[in-house]
C-alpha cells in the first residue's frame, strides 16, 4: 500500500526527505504529536476589504514557507488593533496600489505576535491541508510558495520576542499540515533579488528552521543558497560577479567595489525584477541575487582565461587546480 508523504509527517515514521538543493532530512520515528493550531485571526476579524476578483484556489500544496519582513517601521505598539492596522494597511497598498485582488502574502505576523489572515481562505485551505491559496508575494514562484509578512523591517535590527514565539508557532503549524520539511523554509531573497526578510531575520532562518524540526520531531538539514550583493559591498564575491558581469559584455571594473557602475550593469541585464512587495521600500533592481547568480554562473573551468574562469579564480584563489570544473552546484557552494 502507498503511504503519502502527509501521512509519514504525521504519524511519525521514518523517511529521507530530500530538498530541492539535494538536502536530506531525515524524519525520525517518534515525532512529536500533532501541532496545535496557533491563534490567527481571519480576515472578517480584522475588518478586510472584500477581494475585488476571485481568489484562486491550487489542487496542491505549496513546497515552501517563505518569510518576509514588511519592511516598514518597527512599531512599539504591540496590541492587536495594531495588528489589525498593519493588515488593513498592507491590503489597501496591495489592492489599491499594485491592483492586486487582495492583500498578496497569505498571512502576518505584528510585533505584537498577532497572527492574521493574508489573502482571503488562506486560514480555512491552511487548515484543510490539500490546497493551496496562490498569493503575490514572491515573483515567478506564487504557485509554490506560502508567504508570511512579518511587520518591521530587519536590515540591522533584532524581531521581538513575541513576533518570533508566533512565527515558530505558525511555520511548524504550516510545515505540519503541509508535510514541508525545516529545510524547505526559506526567506523572500532565496528566490528574489531582495533585501527582504532583513539581513538579521534572514540570518536567523537556520535557528527558524531547528525550532520547527525540534516542535516537529526532525533532524534538520540546511540548504546552500546564493548571497545577495548590495551597493557598497566588497569582496571576493563582488569581484566574481564584476567578472560574471562582463562575460554578459557589461562594462564595468573589476575592482571588488560595489559601485554604482555595478548597481547599472546588473540593472541592464534580461533578470525580471522582483522586490519586496509588502510596502514601498529602497531600489533594489540592481542587487545581485538569488535570479541574478542563476542567469550569470555558467560550468567553467577554473584555469579558463574568460572572464567567468577569472570570477571562479577569484572565490578559489589558491585552493583550486586549473581544470577543476566549476558547475552550477559548486558555484553555489563558493559563493554560499
Amino acid at each position: 500500500m502507498a503511504v503519502s508523504r502527509r501521512a509519514l509527517l504525521r504519524g511519525g515514521l521514518t523517511v529521507t526527505a530530500v530538498g530541492a538543493l539535494g538536502a536530506s532530512v531525515p524524519i525520525v520515528a517518534g515525532a512529536s504529536s500533532a501541532v496545535d493550531r496557533p491563534q490567527m485571526y481571519g480576515c472578517d476579524e480584522w475588518g478586510a476589504r472584500p477581494p475585488n476578483g476571485t481568489i484562486e484556489v491550487l489542487d496542491r500544496t505549496p513546497t515552501y514557507i517563505v518569510v518576509h519582513h514588511t519592511a516598514g517601521g518597527n512599531s512599539q505598539d504591540l496590541s492587536l488593533e495594531h495588528a489589525f492596522e498593519i493588515s488593513r494597511g498592507i491590503q489597501n497598498f496591495h489592492m489599491d496600489d499594485r491592483g492586486w485582488v487582495d492583500s498578496g502574502q497569505q498571512f502576518t505576523n505584528s510585533r505584537g505576535g498577532h497572527i492574521t489572515e493574508g489573502r482571503h481562505r488562506s486560514l480555512e485551505i491552511l487548515d484543510g491541508g490539500t490546497q493551496h491559496v496562490m498569493g503575490a508575494h514572491v515573483g515567478n514562484h506564487n504557485s509554490e510558495t506560502i508567504g508570511i509578512e512579518n511587520e518591521g523591517l530587519y536590515s540591522s535590527v533584532d524581531v521581538t520576542p513575541e513576533l518570533w514565539d508566533s512565527l515558530v508557532q505558525l511555520v511548524a503549524y504550516m510545515a505540519q499540515q503541509y508535510s514541508v520539511t525545516p529545510d524547505l523554509i526559506r526567506g523572500h531573497r532565496d528566490f528574489n533579488a531582495t533585501e527582504c526578510p532583513g539581513e538579521v531575520l534572514y540570518g536567523r532562518l537556520p535557528e527558524l528552521r531547528e525550532a520547527v524540526g525540534a516542535v516537529l520531531g526532525l533532524r534538520v538539514t540546511h540548504p546552500e543558497t546564493w548571497p545577495l550583493l548590495r551597493p557598497g559591498d566588497r569582496g571576493a564575491k563582488v569581484l566574481a560577479a564584476q567578472h560574471l558581469l562582463r562575460a554578459q559584455g557589461a562594462l564595468v571594473e573589476a575592482d571588488g567595489v560595489f559601485g554604482p557602475a555595478t548597481f547599472a550593469a546588473v540593472q541592464g541585464m534580461s533578470v525580471a525584477y522582483e522586490p519586496c512587495y509588502a510596502s514601498r521600500v529602497a531600489d533594489e533592481s540592481g542587487f545581485v541575487g538569488a535570479p541574478t547568480w542563476e542567469r550569470l554562473v555558467r560550468t567553467v573551468r577554473a584555469g579558463e582565461n574568460s572572464e567567468a574562469g577569472r570570477a571562479a579564480r577569484a572565490l578559489l584563489g589558491d585552493r583550486g587546480r586549473s581544470d577543476r570544473v566549476i558547475d552550477l552546484a559548486e558555484w553555489r557552494r563558493l559563493l554560499g
